[in-house]
């Protein structure tokens, strides 16, 4: 046993072990991402019916054999219809992921203010009991949701948040979207979740504030309209019963992640553009 492991090891390349982490690496991932889906379930009927096709060659059982056979080499169109919301997540994710950005932005915003002018509202809405969900955008681009409800491109203020969600309000049943420090669009429509594990007595203003989260890198926060109760959602999980300070927590790990991004950017910018530093130097090409 020991002379055929050294013989393996004797003819690995380092390439070899590459490929091997990067396999590894990925099903570690897959298996991460739909553990707690639907997909979960529906890959272990998948493994069923692989270890079913294995024993068939094994036992000589040919007619059971021949018949998984050809339902895996079809099934594996019919995976992608199956598995289509996972793979779709899966790409989203990537493309969200560090190796990408929207583009260059050397603009500082004001985040504080920004801050402080959303968790006043929040206190507000909770007080008064007016729902209200309020979408934080990071960097995913969410213009195609905003194109469902009223574009807006104005000056984040709390007087226009709480008009927004003000029970006369024609936009007051659909989801603002905060653009650095700006409201972007109000009145829009959101995706709802599909995760079955949610609680029933969850409405809908609840589940379209996860579902966002479950397609983009998106803070959002939720007033619920019954009982006052503050709510966040992020990367398609719930939490509830929040308090300000946990609010305001929230909201400045969010900017100070989003800025730390864009300084990373700046960077690179710099590097690659010949830009000054702020002593003036200039930096080489």
């Amino acid at each position: 046993m020991q002379e055929k492991l050294l013989s393996i090891i004797s003819v690995l390349e380092f390439s070899d072990v590459v490929d091997v982490l990067i396999i590894s690496v990925i099903a570690y991932y897959v298996i991460k991402s739909v553990r707690t889906t639907r997909a979960a379930q529906l890959g272990k009927g998948l493994a069923i019916i692989l270890v079913v096709y294995v024993l068939s060659g094994v036992f000589n059982l040919y007619t059971v054999n021949w018949l998984l056979k050809n339902l895996l080499s079809v099934g594996l169109i019919a995976l992608v219809v199956v598995f289509q919301p996972e793979l779709r997540r899966a790409l989203e994710f990537l493309g969200r992921g560090k190796f990408t950005t929207r583009g260059f932005s050397f603009e500082k915003e004001n985040f504080s203010s920004n801050v402080d002018i959303i968790v006043r509202a929040v206190d507000y809405f909770a007080a008064k009991k007016e729902g209200a969900l309020i979408i934080v955008e990071n960097e995913t681009a969410l213009q195609d949701v905003a194109d469902t409800g009223t574009i807006l491109d104005a000056t984040l203020t709390e007087p226009l948040l709480e008009n927004i969600f003000y029970k006369g309000s024609p936009l007051h049943d659909g989801a603002v979207i905060l653009r650095g420090g700006r409201i972007l669009a109000a009145g829009c429509v959101l995706p709802l979740t599909e995760n079955p594990n949610l609680s029933k007595d969850l409405g809908t203003r609840h589940r379209a504030g996860i579902g966002i989260t479950e397609v983009s890198d998106a803070l959002v926060l939720i007033v619920s309209e019954e009982t006052g109760i503050i709510s966040m959602a992020q990367d398609g999980k719930l939490s509830r019963f929040l308090d300000l300070k946990a609010v305001e927590k929230a909201l400045l790990n969010h900017y100070l992640s989003k800025q730390s991004q864009r300084n990373n950017v700046t960077k690179i910018g710099h590097t690659l553009f010949g830009k000054k530093d702020d002593d003036g130097a200039e930096r080489d090409n």
